[in-house]
Parts: C-alpha cells; sequence; structure tokens
C-alpha cells in the first residue's frame, strides 16, 4: 500500500520539509474519501494521474496535502518530522516547538506553504521533492477525525516517532 510505503521518505515543497512519518489511505469506494461519490471540481484532482498532488481545504479553514496514487485513491500526508527549512517553518507557523511544527495535516501543509496553488502539479517537478530514505519500522491505526468507514487500519506511522499528530495505540 502506497500509504505505508510512504512512511521515512522525505518530502519538501521548495525546499522546506522532512521525513514523512504519518499518512491516511483513502480509496474511491472508501465512504470517507472525498471521491466516494465521483468527481467534482473540488475533488478533479484525485481523478487525475497518479504522482500529483491534491490539496484541499478543511473545514473552510486549513489546507490538507494528499498524493494522488490510482484514480481515486489518494494518501493524506498527516505529519513529518521536520529537517529542512525549519526556520521557515517557524516563521509560518509562529512557535517555534519543533514537535508541533507538522505533527498534523493542517499544520504540515502552513509549515511548508501548502495551499491551493499547488492542487493537480505533479511530485516529480518544482517545487516538490520526494525521496527514499532509510526505512523505519511501521505501525498502522484507525484514521483520524473521520465518521464514515472508521474500521480499517489505513493510518501509518513511523513507529515510535513523536512527530506524529496522535500517538498510536
Amino acid at each position: 500500500m502506497v500509504a505505508s510505503d510512504l512512511i521515512g521518505m522525505r518530502f519538501t515543497v521548495a525546499e522546506v520539509g522532512g521525513r514523512i512519518v504519518e499518512t491516511e489511505a483513502y480509496r474511491p469506494d472508501d465512504a470517507a474519501s472525498h471521491a466516494y461519490n465521483g468527481p467534482t471540481s473540488r475533488n478533479a484532482a484525485m481523478f487525475g494521474p497518479a504522482g500529483h498532488v491534491y490539496v484541499y481545504r478543511s473545514y473552510g479553514i486549513h489546507w490538507c496535502l494528499n498524493f494522488v496514487c490510482t484514480k481515486g485513491s489518494a494518501v493524506l500526508i498527516r505529519a513529518i518530522e521536520p529537517e529542512n527549512g525549519i526556520a521557515h517553518m517557524i516563521q509560518r507557523r509562529g512557535l517555534a516547538d519543533i514537535v508541533s511544527l507538522c505533527n498534523g495535516p493542517g499544520k504540515l501543509s502552513q509549515a511548508l506553504a501548502v495551499d491551493i496553488h499547488l492542487n493537480g502539479r505533479s511530485l516529480d517537478a518544482a517545487p516538490f521533492s520526494l525521496s527514499l530514505a532509510e526505512p523505519v519500522p511501521i505501525v498502522a491505526g484507525k484514521r483520524i477525525g473521520i465518521t464514515k468507514n472508521i474500521d480499517p487500519l489505513w493510518r501509518f506511522g513511523a513507529a515510535g516517532s513523536r512527530f506524529v499528530s496522535r500517538r498510536f495505540p
């Protein structure tokens, strides 16, 4: 599953970012997915090519970053461990607590300056960089903040990471 394969990879936006430590998977047959009811203007990027970005606003407040995998499937990037451009992250977030900079999808997007202008862009071109890193032990659990299809263990994290949005059981 792509969501678990992304754990431990390094990801940056304009050279600001770090190691991916938490993700969630969403499929088109998943009632919790934005793709569940088919294509709309909001979720069009989810039905585009794999390896592109789907960005949406959550609760009218926070931008959320997803990687498109296959038609209608995406992985929400929930948290990263900050490594590059930490001064930029601190300035954008208005706090210096390194653990809290990117430990949630909205926080991560704010720290990396992700917003709708990146929606639909390819992950293999600037401003993005995605690269392999050393493998890390992975844990799985239920997704967070959803009310539909809550049972699948489609949330993945780097085992023992203090940078995840919520500890795994």
